[in-house]
Order: C-alpha cells, then structure tokens, then sequence
C-alpha cells in the first residue's frame, strides 16, 4: 500500500506548564507511534525544555512506550517531572493540620 493510500487517524498531542496548557490535533497515517505524532505536532520546537530521555509519556495518563502504536482519538501527554514527591507533601499537609 502507497503513503498516499494510507488510512489516516486522528491523535492529539498534549503538553502542559503551570502557565500555559496545549494540545495540538493531528491527522498520521495508521501504524504512527507515539514518538511520530510527538515529532510532526511540533511542540518540541514549541516547548524546547521536552526532553523525550527524561520525560515520560503516556496515552490518556497511561504512562506508554514512545514506540507504542497509535489507535484513533488517541491523546499522547507529555509529562513533566514532578517537582515534590507526592507522599511528602501529603504528609506535610497532615503534619499541619494536626
């Protein structure tokens, strides 16, 4: 089958800071992986502080391979690191509270 032939999906790209929240649509062919819709939407040249050896990345908050195939209406998020550890601040919080 040409690329021309190609049934296309349609995917979502997802990315977000504390400032500024995005999500680009875009039409691939069937067969792209999660890392090729990440590279045609264009946000790394977006947002150059993606790192995709240290970010994770995931389909609709699984975290996923970036060599996961696509389905359509699939959302791919780009995660950020986090900054505090989850279990910390929960206990913090209850420290003040009581």
């Amino acid at each position: 089958m040409a690329d021309s032939d190609a049934k296309m999906i349609h995917v979502e790209v997802a990315y977000a800071r504390e400032d500024v929240q995005v999500i680009i649509g875009l039409d691939v062919p069937e067969g792209t992986t999660l890392e090729q819709a990440i590279q045609q939407s264009g946000i790394l040249e977006r947002f150059p502080e993606i790192d995709l050896e240290k970010n994770k990345v995931g389909i609709f908050s699984k975290i996923s391979k970036r060599d996961a195939i696509l389905r359509e209406h699939d959302r791919v998020e780009i995660y950020r690191p986090l900054i505090a550890d989850p279990k910390a601040s929960r206990r913090k919080r209850a420290e003040k509270k009581a």
